[in-house]
């Protein structure tokens, strides 16, 4: 929709919008007039129109009771054209929007639940995820705000991080992730049209090589060169990424878009793009700090080894 915000388009859509209601009660009221037609016996007469042999349509007039509803329908799409968004970016004399209705509907039921999530406010982190019950408001919080795109498991998908493997691509300490979910992340991985095909296969080579996946010794050998020249910068000397640039390790065995040679070379030549969308504007501070919670838990409160 949003190719569809310019003014041009606004006045288009509510022109469309008045037109067909008027339209509507003009063919209304342009049968008022119509003429019954009757055979030479008396009777009504059909239109022609016969269905399964002996179903015709007569040309009777429209009953009064249905063209009276018909009429109060068409006043009542002009009155709520006129009162709600509904002609282009007209807002309707009442204001209303849904964004508007959905804010005021979360504020009241954060201001509801404040006294509830207060105590989890003051709390540490760390001690918020050994809370049981944190964590159980902490899930509820995730299924309904996260496992889109992360999962119900929180495995995550291809593009979408796994939030257990204690893998993080801008730091797994309860501030990084509260950031993160604060305010969302933005990453890109840039394309490399410098590059010709034969380096962007060495490369990827050379990076296979860095996670003990097979890969061709000489294409490495040469990518590790490519790698020096391009890669260093954000990825590190030594491959291991940049929390503050988000950029990924490239020696965990962790992919997020996956490992294969085809993968990567995909990867270096078109680049990637990927959105974390901020939840300031959507969660309270006190739902944050819960979810922020059950996320850290995800990857370390593991349960505690067995006594010997």
């Amino acid at each position: 929709m949003s190719d569809f915000l310019g003014g041009g388009w606004s006045t288009y859509i509510a022109l469309v919008a008045l037109l067909g209601i008027f339209w509507c009660i003009w063919l209304l009221f342009s049968q008022r007039k119509a003429k019954v037609i009757h055979t030479a016996d008396g009777a009504v007469a059909d239109t022609g129109h016969v269905w399964d042999d002996d179903l015709r349509e007569l040309n009777n007039p429209l009953p009064g009771w249905w063209k009276w509803m018909f009429l109060i329908s068409c006043i009542f799409g002009l009155l709520y054209l006129v009162l709600y968004p509904g002609l282009g970016s007209f807002p309707g004399i009442l204001g209303y929007s849904t964004d508007g209705a959905l804010m005021s509907s979360m504020t009241t039921a954060n201001d509801e639940l404040k006294p509830v999530y207060a105590k989890y406010v003051k709390m540490d982190v760390v001690q918020v995820a050994a809370d049981p019950k944190a964590r159980e408001m902490g899930q509820r919080l995730f299924l309904n705000s996260c496992a889109q795109c992360h999962g119900s498991d929180a495995g995550g998908a291809k593009g979408f991080p796994n939030l257990t493997d204690g893998d993080w691509l801008y730091g797994g300490s309860p501030e990084n992730i509260k950031t993160t979910i604060t305010n969302g992340r933005g990453g890109v991985m840039p394309p490399f049209p410098q590059l010709d095909s034969k380096q962007i296969v060495d490369v990827a080579n050379y990076v296979r090589s860095l996670s003990g996946l097979p890969a061709d010794d000489l294409k490495a050998a040469r990518g590790a060169e490519v790698f020096k020249a391009n890669c260093v910068a954000c990825h590190g000397a030594d491959a291991k990424g940049n929390i503050a640039l988000g950029s990924p390790n490239l020696t965990d065995k962790t992919w997020l878009y996956g490992s294969s040679e085809a993968t990567i070379v995909e990867t270096v030549t078109k680049g990637r793009t990927a959105m974390m969308p901020a939840q300031d504007k959507v969660l309270s501070p006190e739902k944050i700090q819960l979810l922020t919670a059950y996320v850290w838990g995800l990857s370390n409160n593991k349960p505690a080894p067995a006594a010997k």
